[in-house]
């Protein structure tokens, strides 16, 4: 049985594809935003660092792109399990 994974849980320069965004609330402007910023399903995505003090934030690369989420932002990004392994 495979398990989703967030994006918090993934390991560094490990790469994987977004499964889904989730949705905290009904038109939820973070989810939204996550989704216009490329994290679509399919799309390829690794964590390349985290910052020095609780691992906040996390630089995260998404195609060419590189962002800093915050660590609550990240965990409602969900990956394929199977491609994180």
């Amino acid at each position: 049985m495979e398990r989703s994974l967030n994006l918090t849980e993934l390991k560094g320069r490990v790469e994987a594809r977004v499964e889904s965004v989730r949705e905290l609330t009904p038109n939820d402007a973070i989810a939204r935003r996550l989704r216009e910023l490329g994290f679509v399903a399919g799309e390829r995505v690794e964590v390349v660092a985290t910052g020095p003090f609780g691992a906040e934030p996390l630089l995260v690369q998404i195609g060419y792109t590189r962002f800093a989420l915050r660590r609550s932002e990240a965990a409602r990004v969900i990956l394929r399990a199977d491609a994180a392994s």
